[in-house]
């Protein structure tokens, strides 16, 4: 600490307690510390203390840092990040050049040193909630030249979201998971899982909480965007080793009805020789919503079906939901528990999809605990080793976010940890019992989820190509995110004949995208639908039509089965590049820019990435389309999968793209074996 002119710390705004920094004005307590390399965390209060939760963070080992304070001003710096903060309170993040990362949004006379007005507007404004906490508002000015990605999934086809306004909150096939990684050299995490918005405006940036007891954020500065990816995960948990299972390719739809009916599909794909690892039993396989179990009317012999399975080499994934119908056989005990998502106005029911049900609380230890042991008992003791955790939202059938209460708070204030504590429960009772490389697929996630083992699709989509415009741009600003295990349904959920001509188009061009996604999962609604096999139990629900890859007619099966293959020879190069996401929260696809930073015309590029370090992805995504025009990035030279010509980076090509066809090029001449016959041409 150093200090000019004898001022004694004690008449200072400021105290230091070990290598945290401690701002005390009026009734507010700021308190800035070191939460990793070339990282800060940021938390104020106007109650009497903090409150001890770190939400996303992990603890983090103490970093040597330089603290200075001048008087009632003072700075923080924690290697590449400097935090100064001014007499008014202001906080300003420079990097180690002295370049502004991030500056907080103020209007006031106390400001000397910019923006002196009379406007009275804050940077960090807690607006007291009659009898309750405080509805907070984080401002911070607005570079209208810089980029921003991350911030989750939202059903958007925007890959730089500067000018997007986003709901913090999650809904079926949004998730916000509200880390942001900026083009200017900075990433920033708002640790907070109340439901809110975040403002990217051309004028300002605007966090807001609608209810919280402080504000909590993390912000880290790095010199390249794996720099800054890094610390992230460092600071929040990286994935397991994704299983060598989980690579290949994954065969479910909307639903299989019976035990026959899903053998039978196993059994066509080991007769054509197709290379298949998952298979899925989706939803209301079950007697009642919250009885966890199999309904033995339908599905009469679980563990004859597992054992079959697994000779075949095919891994079984069954569909939980935590919703519990009031008539099931658990209901009242975890009624009577607490175990329950309760209301604060109403009758509890919180979802009305064929029956009235609550969804059980993963806020709550010992509901987390029943949910497990219930699971375990009859689905992982059989030998089933993979969960698809649905409903992860939790999807509400009304989203009053204000109506809902947790163990841990109300849903204002937590709720959107809920995904976070669902994939806990089956990942901590797996790991208990010794399973190692876990992975679950869930349809949300918030920041922290990836240390859980989660897998995030993109939750029930429409099936158009409109449509996965919006997926191409979900996954890669979920993988900057943090979330680096995401997939959609290949094809969209809602609709699609697989007779129609317009149709086989658009899951021919998603498949040819989805065998380059970081998992390969087929999955859909398909029309018509079947009707229901009974009217109690696993037959009150009715299924969609076919939706396996010889369904589509003979051109599209030839194609479907050429991806599969590659998606299969490629296995080597996935498991490296999933081993990068696992020790370092690398993204498995990201945009160029992420391994281009120095090319700036990179951060432009919207419909291309990189899957892994040395495969460059061109997809088609535009109805009628048969060409598009490609951008090489400078810097290496480029093989292209499908002709085996090579190209300097640092251009555009135009290239022919007929329907069997998605642009790929590999990275300086890669040893990947995706085209076999391909692989040797100049």
């Amino acid at each position: 600490m150093e200090s000019k002119n004898e001022f004694k710390l004690e008449d200072s705004f400021f105290k230091i307690e070990g290598n945290i920094l401690i701002r005390n004005y009026d009734c507010e307590k700021l308190l800035i510390e070191p939460w990793g390399k070339n990282s800060l965390r940021i938390r104020s209060t106007k109650q009497s203390e903090f409150k001890d939760n770190d939400w996303a963070l992990l603890p983090q080992e103490n970093c040597d840092v330089k603290i200075k304070v001048d008087g009632n001003e003072a700075s923080i710096e924690n290697g590449k990040i400097i935090a100064h903060i001014d007499s008014g309170g202001k906080i300003i993040f420079y990097n180690q050049k002295g370049d502004i990362l991030l500056e907080e949004y103020v209007r006031n006379r106390k400001n000397v040193n910019r923006f002196c007005s009379a406007l009275e507007i804050e940077a960090r404004e807690f607006k007291p909630i009659l009898g309750g906490d405080y509805s907070l508002t984080m401002r911070f000015e607005s570079n209208p030249n810089e980029k921003l990605f991350g911030m989750g999934q939202y059903q958007q086809s925007n890959l730089d979201l500067k000018n997007c306004v986003l709901e913090l909150a999650h809904r079926n096939s949004q998730a916000s998971v509200p880390f942001v990684l900026s083009s200017l050299g900075y990433g920033m995490l708002w640790n907070n899982p109340g439901i809110g918005k975040v403002t990217f405006g051309k004028n300002i940036t605007e966090w807001i909480a609608n209810s919280s007891k402080q504000l909590d954020y993390f912000i880290t500065a790095g010199d390249t965007p794996a720099e800054i990816e890094e610390a992230y995960a460092k600071a929040t948990g990286t994935v397991p080793m994704m299983p060598e299972y989980a690579m290949g390719f994954w065969q479910c739809k909307l639903r299989y009805q019976t035990q026959e009916e899903l053998l039978n599909i196993a059994r066509e794909y080991k007769r054509r020789a197709l290379p298949i690892s998952v298979i899925v039993v989706d939803f209301f396989h079950w007697p009642k919503q919250g009885e966890w179990k199999f309904d033995l009317d339908y599905w009469p012999d679980p563990d004859a079906m597992i054992k079959e399975l697994k000779d075949m080499g095919i891994e079984l994934m069954v569909s939980i939901w935590p919703t519990v119908d009031k008539e099931s056989e658990n209901y009242n005990k975890m009624l009577e528990k607490g175990y329950l998502v309760r209301v604060d106005r109403g009758i509890r029911t919180t979802m009305d999809f064929l029956g009235n049900t609550v969804f059980y609380d993963p806020t709550n230890p010992e509901a987390r605990d029943f949910v497990w042991k219930t699971a375990k008992k009859n689905y992982y003791d059989k030998g089933i080793k993979i969960f698809w955790l649905d409903e992860a939202e939790p999807e509400y059938s009304v989203y009053d976010y204000d109506n809902y209460r947790y163990y841990l708070g109300p849903n204002e204030q937590i709720g959107n940890i809920y995904p976070v504590m669902y994939a806990k429960t089956f990942f901590e009772g797996m790991k208990k019992e010794g399973q190692e490389n876990i992975i679950n697929l869930l349809r949300c996630a918030w920041a922290g989820s990836q240390r859980y083992g989660a897998l995030v699709w993109s939750g029930d989509i429409d099936s158009s190509f409109e449509s996965l415009r919006n997926q191409f741009a979900a996954g890669l600003n979920m993988g900057l995110a943090g979330i680096p295990w995401w997939t959609t349904d290949i094809g969209g959920f809602h609709g699609g004949n697989p007779d129609d001509p317009d149709f086989r188009e658009c899951i021919i061009r998603w498949f040819e995208y989805g065998s380059f996604c970081p998992v390969f999962r087929l999955h859909g609604d398909r029309e018509p639908h079947s009707k229901p096999l009974g009217t109690s139990g696993g037959g009150l629900c009715a299924s969609g039509a076919e939706n396996e890859v010889w369904s589509y007619g003979d051109e599209a099966y030839e194609i479907f089965k050429k991806y599969m293959f590659i998606r299969d020879r490629m296995k080597p190069y996935i498991t490296e590049i999933m081993k990068e996401a696992h020790e370092k929260g690398t993204p498995v696809i990201r945009p160029l820019f992420y391994d281009f930073p120095q090319d700036k015309l990179c951060f432009d590029i919207v419909d291309e990435y990189m899957f892994g370090p040395d495969v460059l992805v061109a997809p088609i995504l535009y109805k009628g389309y048969t060409s598009r025009k490609v951008y090489l990035p400078e810097g290496a030279k480029w093989k292209d999968v499908n002709s085996g010509k090579i190209f300097n980076g640092g251009q555009w090509i135009d290239y022919d793209a007929p329907l069997e066809i998605i642009p790929l090029f590999l990275k300086n001449e890669a040893d990947i074996p995706i085209n076999i016959d391909k692989q040797t041409k100049s």
